[in-house]
This record gives C-alpha cells, sequence and structure tokens, in this order.
C-alpha cells in the first residue's frame, strides 16, 4: 500500500554551509548520518539547509565561537511531503509540540544515550510519509522568522528532488584532496 501523500510541495532554492571536507559530496547527508542531529539519530541521512544563506552560515558557525572555514552551496528544491511547522493546522493534526522542535538538550542527550524529543517528533514524522520539515532554526542569534529545511528523504529526481547549484564544477569531484 502506497504511503499517502502528505505535508506541502516545497519548491525553492536553499543554501547550506558545511565542513569543507564534504565538498565533493555535498548532497550526502553524511556527516548527520555519522554524527545524529537535532532531527536525526545517528544512522539516519539527513540534509540541513536554510532558507536564507546567513541563516546557514549561523547554524554551521555558532555565535561566540571560532569561525572555521565552510563550503556554501545553493541547492534548488522540489520536494513533495514537507511537514511546514509555520502551518498551525499540520502542528495541531499532527501532535506537533513547540518543546519537540526546540529540544534544546537534543545533543546531550543523545550523547547520554537518550532518546530527545526532537529525534522522536522526525521518528513520528518519517513513519507518517513525511520526507523532511521546515522548522525555525534553533542556532545562537536566530530571529523566528529564520527558517530551516530538513530533509529525511532526497533524490536526484522527484517527487524529492534536490539538486546542487554548481554550474560551473567548481566543487571537488572526489575526497582525493583530504587523503594525505
Amino acid at each position: 500500500m502506497a504511503t499517502p501523500k502528505r505535508g506541502i510541495r516545497f519548491q525553492e532554492s536553499v543554501y547550506r554551509a558545511h565542513n569543507p571536507e564534504w565538498a565533493w559530496d555535498p548532497l550526502s547527508g553524511a556527516g548527520a548520518k555519522l554524527h545524529g542531529g537535532r532531527f536525526n539519530r545517528r544512522g539516519q541521512p539527513a540534509l540541513y539547509t536554510s532558507l536564507d544563506v546567513l541563516v546557514a552560515v549561523r547554524e554551521a558557525s555558532p555565535l561566540g565561537a571560532p569561525f572555521h572555514p565552510l563550503t556554501l552551496c545553493e541547492y534548488r528544491v522540489d520536494c513533495m511531503n514537507i511537514f511546514d511547522t509555520r502551518d498551525s493546522k499540520a502542528m495541531r493534526r499532527e501532535k506537533v509540540s513547540r518543546g519537540e522542535l526546540e529540544c534544546p538538550s537534543w545533543n546531550q542527550e543523545m550523547l547520554d544515550g537518550q532518546v530527545p524529543a526532537s529525534h522522536q517528533l522526525a521518528d513520528r514524522l518519517i513513519a507518517r510519509g513525511y520526507a523532511g520539515m521546515v522548522v525555525r532554526s534553533f542556532a545562537l542569534g536566530a530571529g523566528p522568522e529564520d527558517m530551516n529545511l530538513v530533509l529525511w528523504k532526497w533524490t536526484k529526481r522527484r517527487p524529492h528532488k534536490v539538486t546542487l547549484f554548481d554550474p560551473d564544477h567548481r566543487l571537488p569531484r572526489d575526497d582525493s584532496s583530504w587523503r594525505e
């Protein structure tokens, strides 16, 4: 039985500032899979992006911390089944609480072997057929209008299409520059 269509169709450009080590594979979600994130357990790939380029930089370089080198990329997204936390009806329908979204201690809970509320939320939304969600940024200094798109399912084709914008092929094609 096919999973029913849920959520919105998201068609926008999004941005991601990430560790340059992954510049050769910016669509992998491997870093999030390896380390886990606010909305994904270790072992679950996720692509964390932002709707604004400055939000992407803020997400990758927390205020007050030294500014590490970043690779900044733009992605073109045309993805179905996105949960939109800006929609209060959707929030009620899926019984999503602000506490599950904010989950300020998610990282420590994850390190302590617990399952944070934000991971439980992601698990629940994935099981309900969502490919990702639009959610506010909780990075230090972010405002209520600063939004991210977190994807759990993405491919090169619709209905979960994500493409990297790199028309001049500036990014490396393999990880050879990181092998020494």
